[in-house]
């Protein structure tokens, strides 16, 4: 029964991945599906650089309010380096917009909450 159904899998496996392979006609298509993967990748880690970096700072604040309580058992450190890591992640899509700029000029494109644009300031 066990081979059964690795048999069924693999059957299905290879039946996905040939409709898949005939669906790409050539490199130039795989390229244009890889830079459309790469611009949902850019947005996917922006908005998670967004989202961490807020939780961090959420997260200090109430690190400081426990040290304010008991500051022999939260050391002043732990917040304010979770403050400054909360700070680093919201700012990473500018370092990322600004070192783009440097490096590709105006002809790079940059990964933001909205979708992809151009890495050039607003």
């Amino acid at each position: 029964m066990k081979k059964v159904i690795l048999c069924l899998l693999a059957l299905t496996c290879f039946t996905v991945g040939t409709a898949a392979l005939a669906a790409i006609s050539g490199i130039g298509s795989v390229a244009a599906q890889v830079t459309t993967n790469v611009g949902a990748i850019a947005k996917l880690v922006t908005a998670a650089s967004y989202v961490a970096g807020m939780a961090f700072a959420v997260g200090a604040i109430v690190k400081f309010k426990a040290h304010k309580e008991n500051p022999t058992q939260i050391p002043i450190g732990t917040p304010i380096a979770l403050l400054f890591v909360g700070a680093a992640l919201i700012f990473i899509p500018t370092v990322f917009s600004v070192s783009g700029k440097t490096l590709f000029g105006s002809s790079g494109n940059v990964g933001t909450v909205a979708g992809v644009t151009s890495f050039g300031y607003k």
